[in-house]
């Protein structure tokens, strides 16, 4: 599990993919992960057919423990990013 794709990786498969100049798939690239973010961002879900769904999620006030010291600690509540991969995401990686 070492192995790990960067964004230029993704750029590169794109503009194969796409036939496009390099330059024009970082803007497509960008764009797409620019309209994901913004959308999240906003409390909106971001659904991708096949691969899977971008939210927004509440995550409440708690009680937690300081690492170094032992003391109890409130932890505000606050909003994540989380992400469920779609059932056919879910099949190739599970080699189906």
């Amino acid at each position: 599990m070492g192995t790990v794709v960067t964004k230029a990786e993704l750029v590169e498969a794109a503009a194969r993919a796409g036939n496009l100049s390099r330059a024009a798939a970082v803007q497509a690239v960008n764009a797409v992960f620019d309209a994901i973010i913004a959308n999240v961002a906003r409390g909106k879900r971001v659904t991708v057919v096949g691969f899977g769904t971008f939210m927004p999620r509440r995550r409440k006030a708690r009680l937690g423990r300081n690492p170094s010291s032992g003391r109890e600690i409130r932890i505000q509540a606050k909003t994540v990013p989380a992400f469920a991969a779609g059932q056919v995401f879910k099949d190739r990686v599970a080699g189906r």
